[in-house]
């Protein structure tokens, strides 16, 4: 798809499509990583209070510094972190283009390691950031030489790492990031999106803010709290790092609205978090069948899986969805996505996927 002629778009934006994973009406959606169990009674009557009380006043802005909500989550993330330390946005696709508007831009570039997830090169795109990727290993871990020379080659203002990641579920050693914290000359992101689907035993970047100045940590609540139509992302940094994304953010970015909801979400984290280790575990009895079905399958910290190789994916995942299961057409040529569902979707993906392959 293309603009008309007549639209007077970026001449780097015309031949471009809008980002977005499909969106069919099927039985089984298992294409977009969300947490396949809603919040309970209880939890969804305490987030209606927290909204009413706060549609009650929508007549003022809401605080456009977000106070008690990053108290909230320097609280829920712990590692000694305070209100100061942590930002807030309208999910972590925000807080990315905020800290690549802040640090990126113009004259600079950002660099990252493919495969990984695909927005990152829009939100260079947008903000008008050079994009350099180099390339992971064949077990999708990075290669911290390669790492280290691309950096030291392109002197990048931004490094972006991703743990676990997305789309193949790898998480990185701490040893990693620290290495490539040392050689970097800017800023260096840790997305963790899905970090509380790590196994036992992963560490988590954010044990190293006390050690480097520039490392941020991003986290969002869309994905182990059932919480992505709240669409809540945050980030942990020095206090300065706050400070610089506080002027590039938008006025009153989060709603009140947003913010009473999210506040009121944290309220229940250990109800919200329950259902991790189920996950957990079902994901990894999902990439132990698929594996004794002879696909390889990437190890996975994360709740999806990425397995293949197929010589045609889209015919794989075309006959996953004649047959009502979604999942995602992603990552390296010839492999697939799933998310990881519920007992019952995760029986009818295997059946699914069986029909397909045999047919």
């Amino acid at each position: 798809m293309s603009a008309p002629d007549w639209v007077p778009l970026r001449d780097e934006l015309r031949h471009d499509e809008p980002y977005g994973a499909p969106q069919l009406d099927l039985a089984v959606q298992l294409n977009t990583n969300e947490n396949p169990y809603g919040p309970s009674a209880e939890v969804v009557a305490s987030i209606a209070r927290a909204v009413t009380d706060a549609v009650g006043t929508l007549n003022r802005y809401p605080d456009r510094e977000a106070k008690a909500l990053r108290a909230g989550l320097a609280g829920y993330l712990g590692h000694g972190l305070d209100a100061t330390q942590v930002w807030a946005a309208n999910g972590s696709n925000e807080v990315m283009q905020q800290i690549l508007q802040a640090f990126g831009g113009p004259g600079r570039t950002a660099v990252s390691f493919a495969p990984t997830y695909s927005m990152y090169p829009e939100y260079a795109r947008n903000t008008h950031t050079r994009w350099v990727t180099g390339q992971r290993r064949e077990d999708f871990g990075i290669d911290l030489d390669a790492a280290l020379g691309l950096i030291e080659t392109e002197q990048p203002h931004v490094v972006i790492l991703t743990s676990p990641n997305n789309p193949t579920g790898t998480a990185l050693p701490l040893d990693t990031v620290s290495a490539i914290a040392d050689a970097a000359p800017g800023i260096v992101v840790v997305d963790e999106a899905y970090a509380e689907f790590r196994r036992e035993g992963t560490p988590t970047a954010l044990e190293l803010l006390p050690r480097y100045r520039c490392l941020l940590v991003t986290r969002t609540m869309s994905k182990a709290f059932a919480y992505a139509g709240g669409r809540l992302g945050y980030v942990a940094a020095d206090p300065a790092i706050i400070d610089a994304l506080r002027i590039v953010r938008l006025p009153y970015h989060l709603s009140v609205v947003q913010q009473a909801a999210a506040l009121a979400a944290l309220g229940h984290a250990d109800e919200l978090l329950m259902r991790v280790d189920e996950l957990r575990a079902t994901r990894d009895e999902l990439a132990a069948w698929l594996a004794a079905e002879g696909f390889h399958v990437a190890q996975s910290d994360a709740n999806f899986i990425l397995f293949g190789p197929f010589d045609d994916r889209h015919a794989i995942w075309q006959g996953l969805v004649d047959r009502g299961v979604l999942i995602r057409e992603t990552g390296p040529e010839g492999w697939l996505r799933v998310s990881v569902g519920t007992p019952a979707e995760m029986s009818t993906f295997r059946a699914a996927l069986k029909e397909v392959v045999a047919s």
